[in-house]
């Protein structure tokens, strides 16, 4: 089995009985765990109008994320694209490469990242192009990003500024094999959201590889999936933590979109037998358990995948629990002697 390199995906979660600011600062704490604990990448979310995630300005977070650490590399996971113009979003994430070189990167996502109605909002005003426009503009960002527009492109003289020698790394991520084409096509890494969709993921990953084609940016096919796990010293633990994201999810599934709830409000809710089946299936979406089961289970998915590295979301009610799932996971692993190595 190959080395497995660990990165995280912070969705910035809200906590009942906390508040969008906390969320703001356990992720910036969190972030400062993962760097010393030795993770390779902290991917920021984007979502908006949630009352469960507080993640709405990525772009803001890493600049502030970048600066509180020392080795992460330090990103999007991801940017919207299909709301903002791509010269905007190739100046915000050129800024924080002149800010922090070598150590941002670029995860562009297709989905809303919230509901239509906000979705609508996000996209107001004049000039909106449809999503069939999604494809150009992800070759457009590239093009402001790395200053190579096509020479008739009519843009072709603007710059996004401040230029560099270096550049963002751009992914495309997604849960479909939409993203995966794209990626292939243009010559880009590509991240799969494993913890979003469990079904074929495999099969897209290997098709992405199948029909890549490469290009300056990237020379061949750079594969990571997004693993929701969770980890705790004894079984029971995690049992018990992973009960609030089975109420979370289920309750999202239902348009609710509110905080993340304690066990002890998963353990009072009214379930019924339908809502016990979506529990179930959404079960998929998740590794939880002791560190030796969890690291089984992610090593046999990158195997699955044929990747060498995992994004790992974890979210728990308690920080403090959230915290110890990431130091757990580092000690299974032995991130932290790779990097004394």
């Amino acid at each position: 089995m190959p080395v497995v390199r660990l990165s995280v995906l912070d969705q910035s979660p809200i906590r009942a009985g906390a508040t969008p600011a906390d969320a703001i600062r356990e992720s910036i704490m969190l972030a400062q765990a993962c760097d010393r604990l030795g993770y390779y990448r902290y991917w920021l979310a984007e979502h908006h109008a949630s009352g469960g995630l507080a993640g709405a300005a990525p772009e803001i977070l890493i600049g502030h994320i970048a600066g509180a650490t020392q080795h992460l590399r330090v990103g999007s996971g991801g940017v919207m694209l299909s709301h903002y113009s791509a010269l905007k979003v190739a100046e915000t994430f050129r800024m924080l490469e002149t800010l922090y070189p070598g150590r941002i990167d670029l995860g562009v996502g297709r989905a809303p990242g919230s509901d239509g109605h906000t979705a609508r909002a996000l996209q107001a005003g004049p000039g909106k192009a449809s999503i069939d426009y999604y494809p150009r503009q992800v070759l457009d960002l590239i093009g402001f990003m790395n200053d190579a527009l096509e020479d008739d492109h009519p843009f072709a003289a603007i710059k996004a500024q401040p230029l560099g020698p270096t550049a963002p790394q751009v992914w495309m991520l997604g849960s479909s094999a939409d993203s995966a084409t794209y990626a292939a096509h243009f010559g880009l890494p590509f991240s799969f959201a494993h913890f979003i969709n469990t079904q074929g993921g495999d099969m897209i990953m290997q098709a992405y590889r199948q029909h890549f084609r490469p290009s300056a940016y990237c020379a061949k096919p750079e594969g990571t999936i997004g693993v929701f796990a969770l980890c705790a010293e004894t079984q029971e633990q995690a049992d018990y933590l992973i009960k609030s994201r089975d109420l979370w999810l289920l309750r999202l599934m239902k348009g609710e979109w509110g905080s993340f709830p304690t066990p002890e409000e998963a353990d009072a809710y009214p379930y019924s037998p339908h809502d016990y089946a979506i529990i179930e299936a959404n079960r998929d979406r998740s590794v939880s358990g002791t560190p030796d089961k969890v690291k089984a289970e992610l090593e046999r998915l990158a195997e699955c995948y044929g990747v060498d590295e995992l994004v790992i979301v974890t979210i728990s009610h308690d920080f403090t629990a959230r915290v110890r799932s990431y130091e757990l996971l580092a000690e299974a692993f032995a991130l932290d002697e790779r990097v004394a190595a």
